[in-house]
């Protein structure tokens, strides 16, 4: 059965199986996703995806799941984006120690299995870190469950036509957000970013097998205004936003599954 931590009584807490149960703690953050999109991005799209593992867990029977939800952590590693308003950042050392200190307390309670749903992608070399050293030290299990299936053919299909640089703040972040609330983005203002800096460049980018750790500045628009963001989210729709969510989630059942049996 699916329950949001935060509701279980004490005396109801004592009574999880805390060997079988797993908690999902998803990660946001609080960071500047261009001019249309809402600064709490990430942890929209965090509340959203919970909503829709828990229907597609459902879609298939699995109605007694046994998964306790912790609640979103609003705030991550956001480095990249500090100079851009209204943009919150952990430090990475700070921001491992939070997480530490949180998976520390849910092992003294004795669970053993706990899945951090990465929702900003900056999060997820802190995580990485972190579930090796969980591992090695208290001998639990933590998992990384990706919260975009950006790669997915459905997902890719949403994209508008020439909008090669879709990325962060571009169109299939800012659908996700509007499959949730239309009434957040602010699509009238949105411009197109691209990595300017990598742009004709063969071999170094932002990301791949020879990379440099990008900042917002680097994705600016045509002109040369830094935006901060990839791609062009003038085409986002709701409807996109919907297939994307629902995608993402459903790629995660059959690990959710293997999970479930897991007795690492």
């Amino acid at each position: 059965m699916i329950r949001n931590y935060r509701d279980l009584t004490r005396w109801e807490m004592e009574r999880v199986d805390k060997e079988e149960t797993i908690v999902l703690i998803p990660l946001g953050a609080l960071e500047q996703h261009g001019n249309q999109a809402p600064l709490g991005t990430d942890d929209i799209i965090a509340e959203a995806m919970v909503k829709e593992i828990e229907k597609a867990l459902e879609a298939e029977g699995e109605t007694d799941f046994p998964m306790l939800v912790f609640p979103v952590i609003p705030v991550g590693l956001s480095t990249e984006h500090k100079n851009f308003c209204g943009s919150v950042t952990f430090r990475p050392d700070t921001y491992y120690h939070m997480l530490y200190d949180i998976s520390v307390s849910l092992a003294h309670h004795g669970f053993k299995k706990l899945a951090f749903l990465v929702c900003h992608g900056g999060n997820a070399p802190i995580v990485q870190v972190l579930s090796r050293e969980l591992r090695s030290e208290l001998g639990i299990s933590p998992f990384i469950l990706s919260a975009g299936a950006f790669g997915h053919p459905d997902v890719l299909a949403t994209v508008s036509e020439g909008n090669i640089w879709d990325f962060h703040g571009g169109e299939m972040e800012t659908s996700m957000v509007m499959a949730v609330d239309e009434s957040l983005v602010k699509l009238e203002l949105s411009e197109a970013g691209i990595p300017a800096a990598f742009e004709h460049n063969e071999a170094l980018k932002p990301y791949g097998n020879v990379s440099i750790g990008w900042v917002s500045e680097d994705w600016r628009t045509k002109d040369g205004k830094p935006i901060g963001i990839g791609g062009d989210p003038a085409g986002a729709a709701a409807s996109k936003g919907r297939i994307i969510l629902e995608t993402s989630a459903k790629v995660l059942i059959p690990g959710l599954k293997e999970i479930r049996k897991w007795k690492g």
